[in-house]
This record gives structure tokens, C-alpha cells and sequence, in this order.
């Protein structure tokens, strides 16, 4: 009895060796791996691709109030994320624009498509500064683009 119960006690050392030593040579691998491997891809937004989700500055350019806050609203129910939102520099802008403020100009027409505007309502304003992909300016046509067309005229035109 004595025979066979050290012959399986030096089986099950043996066992044991040959897992630790398929456990060691796993790890070296995967340490090499890692070592020579490429580097992984940075993280982050890739400039310009118009499936990541449009940065916007609002501006009433109009004067009209609540306008900058109608059109926030409507932006990011139609998926925009809307960064800022205020009064222009000036009350005096007669039509509705799209300013591109990267270089994007794919992103600035998706834009203007949203509140209706042709495309030649888009100008390219590139400010490097900026960390957003377009800015609309809210001007006195406002009842012609959405959101504003499709309400029901409770807010009085510019004058």
C-alpha cells in the first residue's frame, strides 16, 4: 500500500508541474505579445467624421427672445450636442446661417439640413480655438426653419 500511494503522490507532483508549467509559459507569451505588438490606436474623436455627433453654437442673431433656447431643444432632439447658446454679437442678421468653425463642411450642411436651409446658407469661419464643429446664427427669416415652422406661430416675427 505504501508503493502505490507514493506513486500517486508523485503523480500528482508531476501533474502539478506540467500546469505550472504551461501557466509560465502563458504568461511569457502574453508578455511578448505585448512587448513587440502594436501600438493601440489613439483614443479620442477623429476629426471630420460626420457619424460622430455634431458640436454646435446656437446664436439668436435675431434678438427675438427665447429663440436660442427653441432651437437648443430642437438641435439635440435630432441628435446634436449643443454646446453653447446665446445672443449673437448683433441683433441686426436678416437671414439664418451656418458658420463651419473646423473644416467640416459635412457636418455644417448636415446642420443646415436639420433646420431646413439650402446649402448655400453655409460659410466656412474656421476658428482653431473653437472646440465645436459649426455655429448657427438665428436670424429674421426664422419662421421659415425648423423649429420654428412647425410651430404655431405664437412667436412673433422680427421687425
Amino acid at each position: 500500500m505504501g508503493l502505490l500511494t507514493e506513486r500517486m503522490r508523485n503523480m500528482g507532483l508531476n501533474a502539478g508541474l506540467v500546469v505550472a508549467g504551461v501557466a509560465a509559459l502563458a504568461l511569457l507569451y502574453a508578455l511578448v505579445v505585448r512587448w513587440t505588438g502594436p501600438d493601440p490606436a489613439p483614443l479620442g474623436r477623429a476629426v471630420g467624421d460626420i457619424g460622430d455627433i455634431i458640436q454646435v453654437d446656437v446664436r439668436n442673431g435675431c434678438g427675438v427672445s427665447g429663440l436660442a433656447d427653441r432651437m437648443t431643444d430642437y438641435l439635440r432632439d435630432h441628435g446634436f450636442d449643443v454646446v453653447e447658446a446665446g445672443n449673437h454679437s448683433s441683433y441686426d442678421e436678416s437671414s439664418t446661417y451656418v458658420l463651419d468653425r473646423i473644416g467640416n463642411p459635412r457636418a455644417a450642411e448636415a446642420l443646415a439640413r436639420a433646420v431646413g436651409l439650402p446649402a448655400d446658407r453655409v460659410r466656412e469661419d474656421i476658428q482653431p480655438d473653437y472646440f465645436l464643429d459649426a455655429t448657427i446664427v438665428i436670424g429674421a427669416d426664422y419662421a421659415a426653419i425648423h423649429p420654428f415652422s412647425e410651430t404655431d406661430g405664437a412667436t412673433a416675427p422680427c421687425q
